[in-house]
C-alpha cells in the first residue's frame, strides 16, 4: 500500500502535513536549541568529519542542526511531504550543498538502508515507533552504523494501560474525517496540558505555561509536538530496560539514557557500537517532563 492510501484509509498520520505548518517558526533561534541538545546529548562540541544519517528526518530540522555542526549529512524520510520539508530547509540555509543529501526512503526496507554505506553518528528521534514495525527498524539502524560509531534513538514509553488508551485515540483521530478531529484534539490537549498548568501555578509560576507555548527544549513547537502525539499513527511503545537489552545483544554500549519520567514522551537512548566503556547503571536516569 502506497503513503498516500495509508492516509487516506486512516492507517498513517500525515506527519508531512504537519511539519509543513512548523516549517514557517523555524529561526535562528530554534536551530541553536536543535543544534545544542545534539551536542549535549552526544556529548561533543560539534561534528566536523562526521557523517550523520538522519532517519526520518521529518521537518529537517536536526539534519540542518548536524549540517551546522560540520558534519555531512544524509536525510530520509518515508512521507512525501517530510522529503520536501527537509529539502526546504536546505534550499534555504545550504542550497546546492554536495554535503547535504535528502531523499525518500525507508527504515523498513533493508537493502536500501544497506546501501547508504556507513556513518559515524545514525540519528532517529521519535520515528521508529511509527514505521508499523518498531522492532524491526530499531535493528535496522545498526546497518548502517559504524565501528565505534553512535546511535541516538527516542522511543516513545511503555505506559501500560494509559499507551494502549493513547493508540484507541490516535486510531480515532486518523479515522475521522479532518473536520470532526476538533473533537479529539482539544480534549486530548486539555487532558496533555492542564496538569502542567495547574502545577505551575501551585509553584508560583501561571504564566510559566503561556510563556513557553511555543517552544521545545529540543527548538520544536509545542502545538506542533501536541498534534504529532495525538495523531501520531502507527504507535509502538517500549520500555527503557527493553531498548536497553537491545543494545546488549547488538554489541552496543548504552553511554546516554534521557527519560521522560515515566510519563507520556520519548525515552532518548545514545549508544556506541564497540566501545569499551561500560555500560550505565539502568537505575540512573536524566529525567525529563514530555512536551
Amino acid at each position: 500500500m502506497s503513503h498516500a492510501a495509508e492516509i487516506q484509509r486512516g492507517d498513517r498520520f500525515a506527519f508531512g502535513e504537519n511539519w509543513l505548518r512548523f516549517l514557517a517558526m523555524v529561526d535562528e533561534d530554534r536551530i541553536r536549541q536543535a543544534e545544542q541538545s545534539l551536542c549535549d546529548m552526544l556529548n561533543v562540541k560539534d561534528l566536523e568529519g562526521k557523517r550523520f544519517l538522519d532517519i526520518g528526518s521529518g521537518s529537517g530540522i536536526f539534519s540542518l542542526a548536524a549540517r551546522k555542526l560540520g558534519a555531512t549529512v544524509h536525510s530520509f524520510d518515508y512521507d512525501p511531504q517530510s522529503v520536501a520539508c527537509t529539502v526546504a530547509l536546505k534550499e534555504r540555509y545550504f542550497p546546492k550543498d554536495p554535503n547535504w543529501r535528502v531523499e525518500q526512503g525507508s527504515i523498513l526496507d533493508e537493502a536500501y538502508v544497506r546501501s547508504l554505506g556507513s556513518f559515524d553518528v545514525v540519528y532517529s528521534w521519535g520515528v521508529l515507533h511509527h514505521t508499523g514495525a518498531m522492532w524491526q527498524s530499531i535493528q535496522h539502524t545498526c546497518l548502517p552504523l559504524k565501528e565505534n560509531g553512535i546511535l541516538f534513538i527516542a522511543i516513545y514509553n511503555n505506559q501500560g494501560g494509559a499507551s494502549r488508551r493513547w493508540k484507541a485515540v490516535k486510531k480515532l483521530y486518523n479515522r475521522l474525517p479532518a473536520p470532526l478531529r476538533i473533537f479529539v484534539i482539544v480534549p486530548s490537549f486539555l487532558w496533555l496540558r492542564v496538569p502542567v498548568l495547574l502545577s505551575d501555578t501551585l509553584h508560583g509560576h501561571p504564566l510559566r505555561f503561556l510563556k513557553n507555548r511555543a517552544r521545545t527544549g529540543r527548538g520544536m513547537s509545542m502545538w506542533t509536538d501536541c498534534i504529532d502525539w495525538i495523531g501520531g499513527y502507527p504507535f509502538e511503545v517500549a520500555k527503557p530496560e527493553e531498548i536497553f537489552e537491545w543494545g546488549k545483544r547488538n554489541g552496543l554500549t548504552l553511554t546516554q539514557l534521557k527519560t521522560c519520567a515515566g510519563g507520556i514522551g520519548c525515552n532518548e537512548f545514545v549508544f556506541r557500537r564497540g566501545s569499551r566503556v561500560p555500560h550505565i547503571d539502568t537505575q540512573v536516569l536524566v529525567q525529563s517532563r514530555a512536551f
